[in-house]
């Protein structure tokens, strides 16, 4: 699959790149994109959640009325869970919510985001470039010439480029990775996924390792 490559304006710079169809080009696995996303998303929980259990409480042990007589049931501790400020039955406690997927299931949802979103006419190949300073000015420019200033975008660049990251991080539409981090949530997440000329080389790599 041939597609134009595009300059920062917009415009076609007239050279056209080939799209390896073994990445680009596969009939999308949905359960396999359901399950990696689900694996990003349970990656990003902290699982600290605690919340204290009787055993835990700080309180008197005393037996806090007589057993028998009183016309209600009958209690021994004021730490128990139904009174006010008594220990939670069954609370949370801290958990780890990763699971493991095996690399091939994670390269089939990588290729199938990618595929879906090429099929969607959402994919955006753009010839490299960089900025002399972060300003944020500049990188809006380049979004309102490919029309991406009101959609969510993606930008996928071969290495780290610190002056187009630090100029893109307060923009909460626009996102900007390296072709390593590439990941079956951050492509579907995006309206836009537009691919630096020379990223192509590095996602060829990382998918055929």
């Amino acid at each position: 699959m041939k597609v134009a490559v595009l300059d920062i304006q917009g415009k076609d710079t007239g050279r056209k790149v080939e799209l390896s169809a073994d990445i680009f080009g596969v009939e999308p696995n949905e359960h396999a994109i359901y399950l990696d996303v689900k694996q990003y998303l349970a990656n990003q929980r902290q699982g600290t959640h605690k919340s204290k259990e009787r055993g835990e409480i700080a309180g008197s042990t005393r037996k806090i009325k007589k057993q028998k007589g009183t016309g209600t049931a009958r209690a021994g501790s004021i730490k128990s869970p139904v009174f006010r400020g008594g220990g939670r039955i069954f609370g949370p406690r801290p958990r780890s919510y990763s699971f493991k997927l095996n690399k091939n299931l994670k390269r089939l949802a990588r290729k199938s985001a990618l595929s879906k979103q090429a099929s969607e006419n959402n994919l955006v190949v753009l010839e490299d470039f960089t900025f002399e300073n972060a300003k944020t000015k500049n990188f809006v420019d380049v979004l309102k010439a490919l029309g991406l200033d009101t959609q969510k975008s993606l930008f996928v660049f071969p290495e780290s480029n610190e002056n187009v990251y630090l100029s893109s991080r307060n923009l909460k539409n626009s996102k900007v990775i390296n072709a390593s981090q590439l990941n079956t949530y951050n492509v579907l997440n995006a309206n836009k996924v537009v691919i630096t000329e020379s990223s192509l080389d590095g996602i060829n790599s990382n998918f055929n390792k």
